[in-house]
């Protein structure tokens, strides 16, 4: 046999074993079949626009991936790295220093009534930090389970923690796996400070990800990154316990929520609506061909800035975005605070800040 006909029968034999793994070889997801609602279009309250191209960007020092912010009774901002330390700035933007390190991932935060940061950490749990930096750990599972990948968070009034798992099954890490798999693998849960138990208020969630407590206390909103919706879940008068949309078939798959306490949330959609993505969701043997693909040939997320101004109702109240190419990108939460909104990022390394005076609503 000839060196030319003995290298194409190598090439052929490769070619045919990469087949055979991307149709036969095991994968830890277990697809479901799901047909997504056909995606809203960039028009309308979604119009495309660049509203947020002269947001600032508050450096933070060495580290990647600031999902959420928090700011405290002073003003100062707080930030978490994807290696664990939780970064403190002072209220004007400057001096970044590492306020505390959860030894995880800390991904929600939120401050108590008792100046103590609160943090759903996606590896070491749910979390307790004191003014001083001392992390204290809160709850790390449930009923005799270790929690999956904690993932945001929301504090009560009466001081109920209302945090969520995005998924019992994957760690953070391996985020893309449960959004491939597309099962409920997600809750939410709360927290009894007084009592010290956790209890699951709504399971069967897929991917679960932002929480925010209305200001009247009546309900609570959690994120279903996984069907690009938001649920709400009432916690008083004659629905309470009962779930339900609050706004559904978003243009992008959200992320963080939060209440700025006058009667609006701010949704952060983390990256557009993706076609392939949507067309492959039908069809659990395609989804596991692409698991199989390397990760560079995987739908991944479009460098963009999207985050929705809601109502009470549901209703989008104001649309703020940006398609630029040097954008502040994947925005997880956007928090507001003095007039103007803090965001995190999974793909930035600094806090991104917007004056909202800038902003005009759309309806």
């Amino acid at each position: 046999m000839s060196l030319f006909k003995r290298l194409l029968v190598l090439v052929l034999l490769i070619v045919g074993i990469g087949i055979l793994y991307l149709l036969l070889a095991p994968v830890p997801i277990n697809p479901a079949a799901w047909t997504p609602p056909t995606a809203p279009t960039l028009t309308g309250p979604y119009q495309q626009n660049s509203r947020l191209r002269n947001l600032q960007r508050l450096p933070l020092g060495d580290g990647h991936a600031p999902e959420d912010v928090a700011l405290d009774a002073q003003g100062r901002i707080y930030a978490g790295f994807d290696d664990g330390r939780i970064i403190q700035l002072d209220p004007d933007g400057k001096h970044p220093h590492v306020f505390a390190d959860t030894k995880g991932r800390p991904l929600g935060l939120i401050f108590d009534s008792n100046s103590n940061l609160i943090v759903a950490d996606a590896i070491t749990g749910l979390l307790s930090i004191g003014p001083n930096g001392e992390v204290r750990t809160l709850s790390t599972g449930i009923d005799g389970r270790k929690y999956g990948c904690l993932n945001d968070l929301d504090v009560a009034g009466d001081g109920t923690i209302y945090f969520t798992e995005a998924s019992s099954k994957f760690p953070m890490k391996e985020f893309t796996s449960d959004m491939l798999e597309h099962q409920p693998n997600g809750r939410l849960l709360a927290y009894d400070p007084k009592s010290q138990t956790t209890r699951t208020v709504v399971s069967d969630l897929y991917f679960a990800n932002g929480v925010a407590v209305s200001p009247d206390q009546s309900f609570v909103l959690v994120v279903e990154t996984g069907t690009y919706k938001v649920r709400r879940v009432w916690l008083t008068g004659a629905k309470q316990g009962q779930s339900e949309d609050f706004i559904s078939n978003l243009p992008g798959f959200p992320d963080g929520i939060s209440s700025n306490g006058k009667g609006k949330f701010w949704l952060s959609l983390v990256t557009p609506r993706d076609e392939v993505f949507d067309k492959v969701l039908p069809h659990p043997f395609a989804r596991k061909v692409i698991y199989r693909l390397p990760r560079f040939l995987q739908p991944a997320p479009k460098h963009y800035s999207f985050v929705l101004g809601l109502d009470s109702n549901g209703r989008v109240v104001d649309n703020l975005q940006n398609g630029a190419p040097d954008c502040y990108a994947e925005i997880a939460n956007a928090v507001e605070r003095n007039g103007a909104l803090y965001f995190g990022s999974i793909a930035e390394s600094t806090v991104g800040k917007f004056v909202l005076q800038n902003s005009v609503e759309s309806h």
